[in-house]
């Protein structure tokens, strides 16, 4: 009992931080069925199940306990939905939603001029993501580890240096050092300048 009032505990502390990375990690495909407050539920009832291993490694805190289980949940529901041999969830398609009359929605549409991304648009994101994902391949682990940490799981320089095992000042100089390398190689592949 002890043990499920720990885990509520901590996932209040720290539910806005762990929302944020459900929505990163979560496969826009597995968003047709499921949302980013089931991936928590589903992580808090899978730490649960765990018993005493979230409450006996006090050594680790919290939040790295919880985002490991929630980055594994997520495998899981994956595997689950996307890799199994049930409905393809790939070829799902949401309905169009209607109005509170009741009345096609899509027809509202028509009458809004189109700001929407365009295509182009689109390509040019596509090919800086490309990019940008090509430029963290090619730095060296370290560099990559601080920089996914601090700027996609939105951790502190403090966190990270525990999650590293090093000293909180030689996490902010790595990052800084990893930074600068990222940008050098960033013009590297493009005409990018800051």
């Amino acid at each position: 009992m002890e043990q499920n009032v720990l885990v509520r505990q901590a996932f209040a502390e720290h539910r806005e931080r762990l929302l944020r990375l459900a929505e990163r990690h979560l496969n826009p495909v597995m968003r047709r069925r499921v949302s980013p407050e089931d991936v928590l539920q589903e992580a808090a009832a899978n730490v649960c199940l765990r018993g005493g291993s979230f409450v006996n490694n006090p050594d680790l805190p919290a939040y790295f306990r919880l985002r490991a289980v929630l980055l594994q949940t997520i495998a899981q529901l994956e595997r689950r939905h996307l890799q199994s041999a049930k409905r393809d969830a790939y070829r799902e398609a949401e309905p169009p939603p209607a109005d509170e009359a009741g009345e096609d929605a899509g027809a509202a549409w028509d009458d809004i001029p189109d700001t929407a991304t365009s295509p182009l648009s689109a390509a040019a994101r596509a090919d800086r993501h490309a990019i940008l994902r090509q430029a963290l391949r090619d730095l060296a682990e370290p560099d990559r580890q601080i920089v996914l940490l601090r700027n996609f799981d939105d951790l502190s320089n403090a966190e990270c240096a525990d999650i590293l095992g090093i000293d909180p000042k030689a996490a902010s100089i790595r990052y800084v050092r990893a930074l600068q390398r990222l940008r050098a190689r960033l013009v590297e592949y493009t005409e990018f300048q800051a």
